[in-house]
């Protein structure tokens, strides 16, 4: 392959596996060129530019209105005018094949891609699927999809692959002394680690919060709360620290994947990507899937992997500081347990997703 066009926005869980599957074409093929179609001012155009050897291109676009709505309409006119203007890009940078990982930035991308007669790869993160995927599955030479359960959900579609997420293929190569060296843990205590995403989770925090007096009362364990950087200072002023060593309060982790393969024990959403990485590392997890996501898509995955044996669930509406120490401690205390949740976790896991991916950009490609 020379060039490879990818797309895919407004969420991490969308943005990540777009660049997982860039790089590992990157991999195999060192002088590939790689373009990306994302918006102005999503998250995508803060994340794609520092890539650094990636050209960005961007086009206005936004998500239909569930209900009925008049503002659906300009959304058409948006979309009919994105489509236009990636042809554009399309007809300029010649790409191999486009890829489009969900987010409504990626249907106008994909869609023009296939009217050029151009190759197509889907990836859908979730179990749910979302709805531009969903539209893009009628036209995709390939639905690629990250957990088993979807693809009941993709008879339909031309070729529907059962892949795996692009980012267990980056986390299995993680270092967990690393991991534990970057948190400054030189000790073997297992680590227990609260993780509610970039912005945090304010229901996570509560309950951390709720449970500062128990973790005082173990000190066997060392925990690390990551708060997010917007709840950060007022979270850190309610903690008093100095009484609790074994209980390190962080904005944000940058190295993630090495502190999750040092990790005895995840607390977290339940979105795809993390998904991905615990289940390629074998890692327990008791999941607190967002109420506030569209399709209520973040219940239905930690759902499945609660049905696995993988995880625990717990619902916003069910959480408390005292509920969720049950189960931590549980876990803590039984290693039978343990153990089967990281068997049933590492069987879930897909570490060579990425690899199989560009199995099928090949295959496609080829076909042109």
């Amino acid at each position: 392959m020379r060039r490879i066009l990818v797309s895919g926005g407004g969420t991490g869980g969308h943005i990540y596996p777009a660049l997982s599957i860039a790089r590992a074409v990157k991999k195999r093929y060192p002088d590939v060129e790689i373009a990306y179609i994302g918006t102005e001012n999503g998250l995508e155009s803060k994340i794609v530019p520092k890539q650094g050897d990636i050209r960005f291109y961007t086009v206005e676009i936004q998500g239909f209105k569930r209900s009925l709505s008049l503002e659906n309409l300009n959304t058409i006119r948006k979309f009919l005018s994105a489509v236009k203007k990636s042809k554009q890009y399309i007809k300029e940078f010649q790409p191999d094949v486009v890829v489009g990982t969900g987010g409504y930035v990626c249907g106008p991308a994909v869609y023009a891609a296939h009217q050029l007669g151009i190759p197509t790869l889907i990836h859908e993160q979730n179990v749910v699927i979302g709805l531009t995927i969903k539209f893009l599955s009628r036209y995709a030479d390939v639905v690629a999809y990250s957990l088993e359960e979807s693809g009941k959900y993709l008879q339909n579609a031309k070729r529907a692959v059962y892949t795996g997420n692009p980012r267990a293929t980056e986390v299995i190569e993680a270092n967990p002394e690393l991991g534990r060296r970057s948190l400054g843990i030189y000790d073997p205590r297992p680590i227990v680690l609260f993780v509610g995403g970039s912005r945090g989770a304010k229901a996570i925090n509560e309950a951390v919060l709720q449970m500062v007096p128990y973790m005082k009362q173990t000190p066997q364990v060392q925990f690390v709360y990551v708060t997010g950087e917007i709840h950060y200072e007022q979270i850190r002023s309610q903690i008093p620290l100095h009484e609790v060593p074994n209980l390190d309060v962080r904005p944000f982790i940058y190295n993630m994947p090495d502190v999750l393969a040092s990790t005895y024990l995840v607390v977290s959403r339940a979105g795809a990507s993390t998904l991905a990485e615990i289940t390629a590392l074998g890692l327990p997890s008791i999941l607190i899937p967002s109420p506030y996501v569209t399709n209520n898509h973040q219940e239905a995955n930690a759902r499945w992997m609660e049905e696995q044996g993988a995880a625990k669930m717990i619902r916003e509406s069910e959480l408390s500081g005292k509920y969720l120490w049950d189960w931590i401690y549980y876990l803590l205390q039984r290693s039978d347990e343990h153990e089967k949740m990281s068997e049933a976790a590492r069987r879930l896991g897909r570490p060579e997703a990425a690899e199989v991916l560009v199995d099928e950009l090949e295959r496609i490609a080829r076909k042109a």
